[in-house]
C-alpha cells in the first residue's frame, strides 16, 4: 500500500487541507495560526466554529512573553505539549497538581485536585499566562478567586477543560464573567491538553507553519 512517508510533506499536506476546510474570516489575523492548529491538534475542522475569544489575547500573550511573565497550566499534560525551547530562560512553567500540599488542601476546600491546585497559584498570578486543558474545576474556582478585587491578575486565559461534566460550563462563565482578562476558549465539552497546548505553541511560532 502506497502512503505518505516524508514527515515534512505530511505537516505540510495537513495544513494545506486544513486551509480548505475552514473558514478564518470571522478571526483576526492575530489568532489565524492558533485556529488552524489547534484544529491540526485533533484532525476536527468543525471545532473552528466553536472557538470563542475575548480581547486581544494574541498581543496579552506577546507582552507575557516578552515580560518574562509566568506560564501556569493545570495539568503536566499540558506543560508536556509546550514547545519549552521557544520560551525565554526567564519565563517559566508552572504546574502544582503534584504539589504535596494539594491532597490536603483539596480536602479541606472540598474539591477536586486539580481546583485545590489552582490556590497554590496565587503568588504567581500577576501577569500570567494560564492554560487549562484539563479540568473544568480548576477554571471554577479561578473565576472564583478572580471575584476577589485584591487577586492578582493574569495577562490572559486559555481556558480549554474537557469532558461531560462542567466543561460546557466553566467555559460559558468564562465568557460572561472574565473580568476584563483576554481570553480565548472552545465552546462545549470538548477541550484537552493537545488543544491546549497546541494553542500556546501557535504563539510562540507566530507566523511560521
Amino acid at each position: 500500500m502506497k502512503y505518505l512517508k516524508d514527515p515534512d510533506a505530511i505537516y505540510k499536506a495537513s495544513f494545506e487541507m486544513i486551509a480548505k476546510e475552514i473558514d478564518l474570516s470571522r478571526f483576526p489575523n492575530s489568532l489565524s495560526n492558533l485556529v488552524t492548529r489547534v484544529v491540526h491538534s485533533v484532525a476536527l475542522p468543525e471545532i473552528a466554529d466553536h472557538i470563542v475569544w475575548q480581547g486581544d489575547v494574541a498581543r496579552a500573550t506577546e507582552d507575557s512573553l516578552d515580560s518574562g511573565k509566568n506560564i501556569i497550566v493545570d495539568s503536566n499534560m499540558v506543560a508536556a505539549g509546550i514547545m519549552s525551547d521557544k520560551l525565554s530562560e526567564e519565563c517559566k512553567v508552572h504546574c502544582f497538581i503534584k504539589d504535596k500540599r494539594v491532597p490536603d488542601l483539596a480536602n479541606s476546600l472540598q474539591t477536586t485536585r486539580s481546583a485545590a491546585a489552582v490556590e497554590l497559584w496565587k503568588p504567581y498570578l500577576e501577569g500570567a499566562i494560564i492554560i487549562i486543558g484539563n479540568a473544568p474545576t480548576a477554571l471554577f474556582h479561578l473565576l472564583d478567586m478572580l471575584k476577589d478585587s485584591e487577586c492578582p491578575r493574569p495577562s490572559v486565559i486559555y481556558g480549554f477543560p474537557v469532558g461531560f461534566i462542567g466543561a460546557t460550563e466553566a467555559k460559558e462563565e468564562l465568557c460572561n464573567c472574565s473580568y476584563g482578562i483576554p481570553f480565548v476558549s472552545l465552546k462545549g465539552r470538548w477541550g484537552g491538553s493537545p488543544i491546549a497546548s497546541a494553542a500556546i505553541n501557535a504563539m510562540l511560532l507566530g507566523e511560521k507553519q
